[in-house]
């Protein structure tokens, strides 16, 4: 961290106190850091002073904290940012959250760029508490006080003075150091490689920096107590050593992970550098010729697999409540995933520093499932640019079948979104500037200028790989030479050449390729004493790299592929007094954000960079000048610290946001306590959905790879059913939006009831469907809907047309997902515009399906008359007092779950002309009912407004309250009516005689339960459930069919343990 002299006065920062103590001394240094907490404002104030005395720095400072927050003082609270989620309302956003991940403020900013502006201000006031300047260099050189370290990787070196000044400011500066520590956040970066490379000499270890685009970005990283875990590169097999080398990591704040040599060559030579890294830059996958070659494949991604659980042993070994673990690159795609395992609470991000490819090319990699929900266990996931995020999003979303949003991944049913975003690495910029001031690079910059006088330079800094460009960065440069002669003299290219992998033989023969064409290029167009390309097959040291990015006229940058290239910014952060020109390829990551002071080129077009070369040598110095301001304002401020704040802000915020959506998903089912009550109660309901709810899927695979998926009933509830039929106090109504065909073939065999096409029809097992339609239900829309679905089925491959008898539906479920979206639009603009403009229908829209059906259709709304016909057919005496409704509805089927609940009043609404509102729809009042009656008076006395004749086709319900057990209770009624409370289907018509027989017999029946109360329900025997979907008006919830299946079961052995334990009873 860069150090201001106590001379200097600290700047003020709104929100962090601290008052000047009148006592002064050269030979007592005070240093307090405010504890004000980034995640919520401190209300104290700050004044601060500072003086000096001839050559003793003398810094007097003390904090005084408002007495009302001084409990609080101590708290580390998590920075809240942005998180492109939904906008959550105020009643979400105004609370105070506790929970493992820490305190957060008593009110938490609704709109996401709130939550960002509020976290940069703080960010800011911390870092002006925080931030000491360094001194001029000749103040360093005259008082011998400053050098700069490390930063987080090691102390900042402080030289004493012969006046010894600089010890008691040390000793401050640490104490200050160990203060601030405490209001710091712990960052965990966990990262294939360590950012030390480590020799052995006997029994000790000689650590040294390493060089790297991470390591460099990370350096300036300050404002989080870090540490890096990760592999040190070494293969340390006895347990000295390891012991050696972990207590020589710890002073740099490094914990090592051991990798036998066989693991090492199997995950990290054999998965990491043979496939992923290939595939992730377009490469493609090896081709094998042999079988073995496809099982080496399959080991090599076991060892992956058990790499990446041995780094999450490591970092669970360390890990301490309330860390940030930052996972990065593709050497750890498997970590997020152990880490949940280990504490689902952890907060985990995940980074990609290479490029992601499109869906398309990722989807040939076989484990291409594995990898992408591995990640997915990440809290937020972040990559350079928006394009690398957009097809991982794309990659999820037609691999996996879930759900892309603008915020990232949905990737559980009930709502867990994985948060993903962009955000584009930085550099250490003062880095650059300091090591420009210092005197022996100073010199190396005088000796470059004496050496390429008169020329102009032009530079290439890259790995010698094949994603870099470098052959056609040569033969650019080549044709540039060729078509202008008037520059063979004055231009020359200095070309480095990091080598990689030099044990590969593809990169072996890319090393021979590239000196071959560098040879032909100085044997054609050099002379005597000048050869216009200098090559290095080496790299060089940091203050020689400076100085040589300080004389340069022209950077090229040509990679093929490039998650980001930072080579382009620190030439940029070099620049500022020459202010030369960038090429950039605008296939490297970089690109996105120097595009607008770069000349971007296709680095396939050698034609284009030759013309590139030209203009950018030519370009005028106003151009220059504007060019370079652009880049060097974007290279200035979005630096590596700023990166690092901004991803862990975003993840701390994501946890935020994830624990307020958390707050409005329905909690999970109570297994035990609807176990419980359902042993307890006297007379039961059981409705159940089929789709979703309890089917298992059959895929068939076809010659054109095209899935069918039949609705069955999963086979672990054929037995279930078999033991809940038999339960004479248990009524089963299976009511789904299916047709009849399907439910008779899945539940014909059982004792129960089947309501299709939501409820429209309905029949008991041993008996006739039955229609349960309002009178006067107009279907004559039908006829002009049916074609538009047929034409964009045919349009929307692998799409298809269920044609129900009260509804059409579309669905694209097996269709391309995005391609689906966009035809469902079209289909919608149409329809509205068209065929439907004047109906009386509802469109339904599900997550990839458009239905069509008539007002008033829907299953709240044909619940009240399938209950009437089943408390007449059953001729139930006994109330029931309890209901389980459980299904995968749609948001329009989900007034079931409100119809039955006690703690709302059951209500219909009814219109000026005299009809009544069911659901949605209208149903006809029939001539000669009454608006009064016995009905009415059940409303007076239960407060509730409700007309007992609102219709012939309905059951009259009746709200009271109870207070049994401080639970509002609903009872429904069987009211009187003119005729049976459902119709004969088109398909029974020849039964018409018979009905018609017993219809005097059914209206005395109803005459006799008038006033009865048939549901007698208390909130606690009420248990709505909604399977698989993350926003519902039911009380609980479960993730999958497979939870369901697993409750019935439970249900189903409490019955069959109470029918045993009553026979041997008697």
């Amino acid at each position: 961290m860069p150090y201001r002299q106590a001379s200097r006065d600290l700047d003020q920062s709104k929100g962090c106190g601290e008052e000047e103590d009148n006592s002064t001394s050269s030979n007592h240094l005070l240093r307090h850091f405010s504890l004000s907490n980034p995640g919520e404002p401190d209300n104290t104030s700050r004044n601060t002073s500072s003086s000096s005395s001839n050559n003793t720095t003398t810094t007097t400072a003390t904090t005084t904290t408002n007495n009302n927050n001084s409990s609080n003082s101590n708290a580390i609270r998590a920075p809240l940012s942005s998180a492109h989620l939904e906008p959550l309302s105020d009643e979400d956003s105004e609370h105070c959250l506790s929970s493992k991940h820490g305190r957060y403020s008593t009110k938490v900013p609704a709109s996401r760029v709130d939550r960002l502006l509020q976290q940069r201000q703080l960010s800011r006031s911390r870092n002006s508490l925080q931030q000491h300047d360094k001194p001029s260099d000749s103040e360093s050189k005259a008082n011998g006080l400053w050098e700069r370290g490390d930063g987080w990787l090691g102390r900042d070196t402080i030289i004493t003075s012969n006046d010894g000044a600089a010890n008691l400011l040390s000793e401050a500066l640490d104490d200050g150091r160990h203060m601030a520590s405490n209001s710091r956040q712990r960052l965990l970066v966990v990262a294939n490689r360590l950012p030390v490379s480590a020799t052995r000499i006997g029994d000790t270890w000689s650590l040294e920096l390493s060089a790297g685009g991470l390591v460099s970005a990370l350096l300036g990283v300050r404002q989080f107590e870090t540490r890096w875990i990760g592999w040190a590169g070494v293969n340390v097999a006895d347990e000295v050593g390891q012991v050696a080398l972990k207590n020589a990591l710890e002073e740099k704040r490094c914990v090592p992970v051991f990798l036998d040599e066989e693991t090492v060559h199997q995950y990290y030579n054999g998965y990491c550098n043979n496939v992923l890294w290939p595939l992730f830059h377009y490469l493609g996958l090896p081709q094998e010729d042999r079988l073995s070659a496809t099982r080496s494949l399959e080991d090599q991604f076991e060892a992956y697999k058990r790499a990446n659980s041995k780094f999450a042993d490591v970092v669970q070994s360390i890990y301490k409540e309330g860390d940030v673990i930052w996972c990065h690159d593709y050497h750890l795609m498997f970590l997020p995933k152990c880490l949940k395992d280990y504490d689902i609470n952890m907060k985990v991000g995940w980074f990609l520093h290479t490029p992601f490819p499109s869906s398309e090319i990722y989807r040939m990699l076989p484990s291409r499932s594995e990898l992408l929900k591995a990640v997915l266990c990440a809290d937020l996931i972040g990559f350079h640019t928006y394009d690398y995020a957009r097809h991982f999003v794309s990659a999820c979303t037609r691999i996996l079948g879930l759900e892309g949003t603008r915020s990232g991944v949905e990737d559980h049913p009930l709502g867990k979104l994985t948060r993903v975003a962009a955000f584009p690495i930085g550099i250490d910029p003062e880095r650059f500037s300091e090591a420009l001031s210092r005197p022996d690079v100073k010199g190396y910059i005088q000796e470059l200028q004496q050496k390429f006088s008169g020329r102009k330079v032009m530079l290439g800094v890259d790995r010698l790989d094949t994603i870099k460009g470098i052959p056609q960065k040569l033969l650019a440069f080549e044709k540039f030479l060729d078509e202008n002669v008037e520059w063979r003299d004055k231009v020359l290219l200095v070309q480095i050449a990091v080598p990689t992998r030099t044990d590969v033989h593809d990169y072996q023969r890319l090393t021979s390729q590239v000196h071959e064409i560098v040879g032909r290029i100085n044997g054609r167009f050099g002379t005597l004493t000048t050869v216009p390309i200098h090559h290095l097959d080496r790299s060089l040291d940091f203050h020689r790299l400076c100085a040589l990015y300080a004389v340069t006229d022209v950077a090229i940058v040509t990679s093929l592929r490039d998650g980001m290239n930072l080579v382009s910014y620190e030439f940029v952060a070099c620049q500022n007094m020459k202010k030369g020109v960038l090429i950039l390829s605008e296939l490297a990551g970089a690109a996105q954000s120097l595009g607008a002071g770069a000349i971007l080129v296709n680095p396939w077009n050698i034609s284009d960079v030759a013309v590139a070369i030209k203009d950018a040598l030519d370009m005028p110095e106003t151009d220059r000048e504007e060019c370079h301001r652009h880049n060097f304002e974007h290279v200035t401020t979005h630096t590596a610290q700023v990166w690092a704040d901004t991803f862990v802000s975003e993840l701390n915020d994501t946890i935020v946001e994830a624990e307020l959506r958390t707050r409005r998903i329905p909690p999970h089912l109570p297994v035990e306590e609807a176990v419980g009550k359902y042993q307890e109660a006297r007379n039961r309901l059981l409705i159940l959905g089929f789709n979703a709810t309890m089917t298992t899927q059959v895929e068939r695979r076809g010659p054109e790879q095209i899935r069918e998926m039949k609705l069955r009933l999963h086979p672990h509830l054929q037995e279930v059913f078999g033991v809940l039929c038999k339960d004479p106090k248990t009524t089963i109504v299976i009511l789904s939006g299916s047709e009849r065909s399907v439910l008779d073939e899945a539940f014909g065999a059982f004792d129960l009831w089947l309501a299709a096409e939501n409820g429209m029809f309905l029949r008991h097992t041993r008996g006739d469907w039955k229609t349960t339609m309002p009178e006067h239900l107009n279907m004559d829309w039908m006829d002009s809907v049916q074609p538009v679905f047929d034409y964009f089925r045919e349009r929307t491959p692998r799409s298809y047309v269920e044609v129900r008898e009260t509804s059409l539906l579309w669905n694209y479920k097996y269709a391309d997902v995005e391609f689906g979206r966009v035809q469902a639009r079209d289909m919608l603009q149409h329809l509205w515009t068209g065929p439907i403009s004047n109906a009386a229908v509802d469109v339904v829209q599900g997550g990839r399906s458009v239905e069509v059906r008539p007002v008033g259709v829907s299953k709240g709304a044909a619940i009240d008359r399938i209950l009437g016909e089943i408390v007449h057919r059953k001729r139930i005496t006994i109330p029931i007092d309890y209901v389980l409704c459980v299904g995968h509805f749609l948001s329009k089927d989900e007034d079931i779950y409100t119809f039955f609940e006690p703690e709302l009043p059951f209500e219909r609404e009814h219109n000026s002309n005299g009809k009544a509102l069911d659901g949605k729809g209208l149903i006809e009042r029939r001539p000669g009912s009454k608006a009064g009656g016995s009905g009415e008076k059940s409303v007076v006395k239960s407060s509730v407004k409700l007309n007992s004749g609102a219709s012939s086709t309905t059951t009259k319900a009746s709200v009271g309250a109870s207070k049994g057990s401080g639970v509002r209770s609903r009872s429904l009624s069987i009211g009187s009516s003119a005729e049976a409370p459902v119709h004969q289907s088109a398909g029974n018509q020849s039964k018409a005689t018979n009905a018609k027989d017993k219809s005097i017999s059914r209206e005395e029946e109803f005459r006799r339960q008038e006033g009865s109360s048939v549901l007698d329900l208390k909130g606690e025997n009420y248990f709505s459930c909604a399977v698989g979907r993350k926003r519902s008006n039911a009380r609980y919830s479960l993730p999958h069919a497979d939870d369901v299946v697993s409750f019935l079961k439970s249900i189903s052995a409490s019955y069959s343990t109470a029918s045993a334990q009553v026979t041997t009873h008697w």
